[in-house]
């Protein structure tokens, strides 16, 4: 099977016409998409970037990578998949299952999700906003369609996908609405109440718990929460610092939390990923 040939075709994100080929995708009005040495699709407009290069830089997405490739988000990406495939439910009988990871990164849950539907002979797809970050999945994780395109305006047909999972990346309501089938599943990924709080503590004089709630989204049922946690131990400032660059609290620490964190060769912390589920109406 080629190009994930069982996923519903990408759709031009300039007209919105359903893109077809193998080396490059073409739409009925003639625009074209070459696809890149490492197997992606570029669906970003150019009118559509803000800057030069929009979403996570090159050091970001290795920061990332070195961080989830030593394990510590093992559990997450386990229980994501788990979570596809007990929601998610093709249109018809028999029907291999689509997925969506709106937001891949660098591609570690998306994998997580493959390993899980492949089993069904499902495919999965993965879009994220930056070309680093995509490049880095398509050349690692094969048997996965990824390209790289805004969360707001998702290169997916009508109707498409049959399960939509979002890991920490923007939520647009709207938009994964219009993608997903009738009974879809949307899983969405967001911090427990004590997510890195050993980290916390570091970092702040007043560490503070994270704010639990849930929120109704217009046109889906909200299924319930998935809750999975557990202590972590980080060793080694190379990870401590990977682990920080992955998270807001980089950009917001003053310089004096930053620099007690950074003193530190071994960090102990609680880890709580809560999984939202909907199912479209």
């Amino acid at each position: 099977m080629s190009r994930n040939e069982a996923f519903a075709p990408w759709q031009c994100p300039l007209c919105g016409g359903a893109l077809q080929g193998e080396t490059d995708l073409k739409c009925e009005k003639g625009h074209c998409f070459d696809r890149a040495r490492e197997g992606y699709w570029h669906l970003l407009p150019v009118q559509s970037m803000r800057t030069k290069a929009p979403g996570d830089s090159k050091e970001m997405v290795a920061a990332r990578r070195a961080f989830l490739n030593a394990g510590y988000y093992g559990i997450f990406g386990q229980a994501l998949g788990e979570l596809c495939l007990a929601h998610g439910v093709p249109a018809a009988k028999d029907a291999p299952l689509h997925l969506l990871d709106a937001g891949c990164g660098e591609g570690f849950y998306t994998s997580a999700l493959y390993e899980k539907a492949k089993a069904k002979n499902g495919s999965v797809s993965g879009v994220d906003i930056s070309k680093f970050a995509v490049k880095a999945a398509a050349g690692k994780y094969k048997g996965i369609d990824f390209a790289v395109a805004s969360l707001f305006h998702l290169p997916c047909a009508e109707n498409s996908v049959d399960v939509l999972t979002d890991v920490f990346a923007p939520i647009v309501p709207e938009e994964f609405f219009r993608v997903l089938k009738p009974g879809g599943v949307m899983i969405l990924a967001v911090p427990g109440a004590r997510h890195l709080y050993g980290m916390k503590e570091v970092l702040y004089k007043e560490p503070y718990e994270n704010e639990e709630h849930d929120t109704d989204y217009d046109g889906f049922e909200y299924l319930g929460r998935a809750c999975v946690q557990k202590f972590i131990t980080v060793n080694g400032q190379e990870n401590i610092e990977a682990l920080f660059s992955m998270t807001p609290y980089y950009w917001k620490t003053d310089v004096e939390g930053g620099e007690r964190l950074r003193a530190l060769d071994v960090l102990e912390t609680e880890i709580k990923f809560d999984f939202l589920v909907y199912r479209k109406k």
